[in-house]
């Protein structure tokens, strides 16, 4: 299946969240920024940008003297960014606007969209001569709670096969580097894996708000009912007050990044 909809939704529970989950990754990209070399003056592309905390990090980083873009598809979330956004379909077949660009970035972009290589190589084309792409998305693959409960293994489930449904690639941030070589682009010049393990009282609250953002997706394809729903949310806040031991492991962040060679 392919979409370019959004699958988790547009509701200001939805954009919070959203907001919430990039203030949560914002360490482990403001670490990549670095590794990379982002540099004052630096001309900069946030991919997807969403409510635009990625964009935050880029401009303190190149100042005044430089230059900071958005894209995204959804204008309503993107008015919250600090900066210019350019409302644009990215899996579009036309050249991603405004580029060249001395850094372009993407985060939890590709999981959402379909004909990822594609979209991998329109980026990479963004990209002047000694600049870079830097890309980091999920692999839900080993998310769940240890030791692990029922209704949590429950509900991980129902997430992922509500992605499945939509057209999203749980496994994209490890497919990261096939992507790229898929969309021609060769190998990356590094890879990062970020993690975090949280307690429960933290980490099951954030499975259930994925969860509840699926659900209009998962009761369109009869994957669970409205009382089903609302009976494994009032379990998971029982058992996760009940086990305050546990912790969750969230999805991996997986990066990758490269550098374009400066033309002839």
């Amino acid at each position: 299946m392919e979409t370019t909809e959004y699958a988790l939704g547009r509701t200001d529970e939805e954009f919070e969240r959203v907001r919430a989950q990039a203030r949560l990754w914002s360490a482990d990209t403001a670490r990549l920024l670095d590794r990379i070399g982002l540099a004052a003056g630096a001309r900069c592309l946030d991919a997807g940008c969403g409510p635009g905390e990625t964009m935050r990090l880029m401009a303190e980083r190149v100042g005044p003297a430089g230059e900071v873009i958005g894209i995204d598809l959804d204008p309503v979330i993107s008015s919250l960014a600090p900066g210019r956004v350019i409302i644009h379909d990215l899996t579009a077949d036309e050249p991603v606007p405004g580029g060249p660009y001395d850094l372009v970035y993407a985060r939890l972009l590709l999981f959402h969209t379909p004909r990822r290589a594609e979209v991998l190589r329109r980026l990479w084309d963004a990209v002047g001569p000694g600049g870079h792409l830097l890309v980091q998305d999920y692999d839900l693959q080993a998310v769940g709670l240890n030791p692990t409960l029922g209704i949590v293994d429950q509900m991980t489930a129902l997430v992922v096969a509500a992605f499945g449904a939509a057209g999203c690639d749980v496994r994209t941030g490890s497919r990261l580097p096939y992507l790229m070589a898929e969309a021609g682009i060769g190998a990356p010049d590094g890879t990062d894996v970020a993690g975090r393990l949280i307690p429960a009282a933290m980490g099951t609250p954030i499975l259930a708000s994925v969860y509840q953002s699926l659900l209009p997706i998962a009761y369109a394809n009869g994957l669970i009912t409205p009382d089903e729903a609302g009976q494994a949310l009032d379990t998971l806040r029982r058992e996760t007050a009940a086990n305050p031991d546990r912790y969750v492991l969230l999805p991996l962040l997986n990066g990758i990044w490269k550098t374009k060679g400066a033309a002839r």
